[in-house]
C-alpha cells in the first residue's frame, strides 16, 4: 500500500526542487547589469533606479547588453528598449527607469523621446499611405494602409492592401512612412 504514494511523492518533489535549481545553462540578467549598459550608453542611472519587468535571461554567463532605445513615459519614469549585443544569446527585453524630471540630465541626446501630450496624427489608422523601404543595395515604394494611427516620429504598424505583410515603420513629417529590410 505504501509503495503505491512512493513514486507521485517522488515525482512532486523533484518537481518542485527543479525551479529552484534552474534551467542549465540560463544565466540571469540583473538590474546592476542593466544599469551598467545604460550607463554605458551616456546615461548615468544606479541599479536602484532600474526595474526589471520580466525574468530575464541570456545563455551565457555574462553577455554584452547594448541600449536600443530610451523613451520618455512621464515625468520621472522612462522605458528602456534593450538586447543582447549577440542577438542569440537573449531576446531582446525592456525594463522602466527611474529618472529626474529634467531630461537632459537623466537621458542622452541619443535617445528618442515619447512626447508627454501626443501631437496630432499625420496618418490615420485605415489610411493609404506611401512606404519607403531601404535596404543595402535596394529602395523600394510600397503602397501600405495604416493599422494606426501616428504624429511625426512615431513608430507604427502598417500592412501591404493584400494583408500577407506587415512592417513596423517611422512617420515622417510628410506623411511618409520609412522602413528598413
Amino acid at each position: 500500500m505504501q509503495r503505491k504514494w512512493i513514486l507521485p511523492w517522488t515525482v512532486l518533489v523533484t518537481a518542485l526542487a527543479l525551479p529552484a535549481a534552474g534551467a542549465p545553462g540560463r544565466y540571469a540578467i540583473t538590474a546592476e547589469r542593466v544599469a551598467a549598459a545604460v550607463s554605458n550608453s551616456g546615461t548615468q542611472i544606479s541599479a536602484d533606479q532600474v526595474t526589471m519587468l520580466a525574468n530575464v535571461v541570456a545563455n551565457v554567463a555574462d553577455p554584452q547588453l547594448k541600449v536600443k532605445s530610451i523613451d520618455r513615459a512621464g515625468n520621472e519614469r522612462a522605458i528602456a528598449r534593450m538586447e543582447c549585443a549577440v542577438s542569440r544569446q537573449c531576446l531582446p527585453f525592456v525594463v522602466a527607469l527611474r529618472v529626474s524630471a529634467e531630461p537632459a540630465a537623466a537621458i542622452s541626446r541619443t535617445a528618442s523621446f515619447v512626447p508627454a501630450r501626443p501631437a496630432a496624427p499625420i496618418v490615420r489608422s485605415g489610411e493609404a499611405a506611401k512606404l519607403q523601404l531601404e535596404g543595402p543595395h535596394v529602395h523600394i515604394t510600397l503602397s501600405v494602409i495604416c493599422l494606426e494611427n501616428g504624429a511625426a516620429g512615431q513608430t507604427i504598424r502598417v500592412t501591404t492592401h493584400d494583408r500577407h505583410l506587415s512592417y513596423r515603420v517611422r512617420v515622417m513629417e510628410d506623411g511618409t512612412l520609412e522602413g528598413r529590410l
